[in-house]
């Protein structure tokens, strides 16, 4: 299934069907908005008023993270693209209307220049070929790129002629990584990976604080509205100064950092990615932050832990997967009992599940509920949820 979408302007999306990304295509930005407050409203009417959406004001090439898978068809010609939704099918993309241009760019300036350097891609079936998936990520903030290769094989003919050769048409690129995956699996990235050019990191600056991403960091791929996410987030929580803030799921750190820079008097973050904690530890330092310290560690056993040591936590901001939260997390949160939770979700059906939990188990009860679309034209919703013990 090979189909490029070129010249794509503010509008309908020739492949929208085909590829499944974005589901709402068929409506206008404003109808898609009115969807999505209906959505929250209808989960979540049972603990309260839902505020208004917050939908952006040019909600197009948004994301600053693009990745594209590679294959060789029949006739020996290569293509990239996206996997057709519940599919290993890929449609060839060019150019999408929610990805950054210029990462569009380089990706098929990466496919253009396989031939010429005898690189082949990866064959699935074979589990034979070189060059599986491109991710790029970009700062948008600080202009920095990063380019990762994902390949089969450690084994990378003519590397540094390469980097030069995609470098020439991209100076905006800072930092090349090859990332190494040989395995039968549907992750993207592999556990190897070896920086070809750069630093191996880009930075970026939101709400305040500067942020170093690596390949494998997970980094919100709004900016835009992720800063208003988080400012909701911050506003919920109400900090005065004298708290002390517990964020769950910390990854890179970001929401405990902008916490720390915007009013908590100390700040904990936990994250059990080991790499993410690195990445926080260096962002902390980075933005000289002395009043956050960051554990590698599961969330809900850290909360059992300090509640068991009858230690106080204020507040606590979590944010966790597309999955919710387990109980056993919950039923850490409510032994802790911190008398606010900031609740950050991706899933208004778990945040739904998570929400009626605590109301049957706990005197948590809901206060306020912030739809804020971070993935226009997609079903996605973010929320943010103030919780306070009653």
């Amino acid at each position: 299934m090979s189909q490029s979408k070129t010249n794509i302007q503010n509008g309908s999306c020739p492949v929208y069907k085909k590829c499944g990304g974005c589901q709402l295509q068929n409506l206008s930005y404003p109808e898609q908005l009115q969807f999505k407050q209906r959505k929250v409203e209808k989960l979540l009417k049972g603990f309260g008023k839902t505020e208004p959406i917050l939908g952006m004001k040019n909600p197009y090439h948004y994301r600053n993270k693009v990745q594209a898978a590679f294959r060789t068809d029949r006739n020996g010609k290569i293509y990239s693209g996206v996997y057709q939704s519940g599919t290993h099918r890929i449609v060839s993309i060019d150019s999408c209307q929610i990805e950054d241009r210029l990462a569009d760019e380089i990706i098929v300036a990466v496919r253009k220049l396989l031939p010429s350097f005898h690189l082949t891609t990866y064959n699935e079936d074979t589990r034979k070929g070189f060059l599986r998936h491109v991710l790029v990520k970009r700062g948008f903030a600080t202009n920095e790129v990063m380019l990762v290769l994902v390949t089969g094989t450690p084994v990378f003919p003519s590397k540094n002629n390469f980097v030069k050769a995609i470098r020439r048409q991209f100076p905006q690129i800072t930092t090349v990584v090859q990332n190494i995956n040989p395995y039968a699996t549907n992750l993207v990235l592999g556990e190897r990976q070896s920086v070809l050019y750069g630093k191996g990191y880009i930075e970026d600056v939101l709400c305040g604080c500067r942020f170093r991403i690596s390949p494998k960091s997970f980094y919100q791929i709004n900016p835009v509205q992720t800063e208003v996410l988080y400012g909701k987030a911050i506003e919920f929580a109400g900090l005065k100064g004298d708290e002390t803030v517990l964020d769950a799921y910390c990854g890179i750190g970001t929401i405990g950092m902008i916490a720390a820079r915007h009013g908590a008097g100390r700040v904990v973050g936990v994250e059990l990615n080991g790499e993410a904690v690195r990445d926080a530890i260096q962002n902390a330092k980075a933005n000289a932050l002395k009043n956050i310290r960051f554990y590698k560690g599961d969330a809900g056993d850290f909360m059992q832990a300090v509640a068991e040591e009858n230690e106080k936590i204020d507040v606590v901001m979590m944010d966790p997967p597309r999955a919710g939260s387990s109980e056993e997390f919950l039923d850490a949160l409510m032994k802790l009992s911190p008398k606010t939770v900031v609740y950050v979700s991706c899933n208004p059906e778990t945040l739904a599940r998570d929400l009626q939990y605590l109301r049957q188990n706990s005197g948590y009860r809901v206060q306020k509920i912030q739809p804020v679309d971070m993935f226009p034209h997609t079903q996605h919703i973010e929320c943010v949820v103030k919780l306070s013990i009653q």
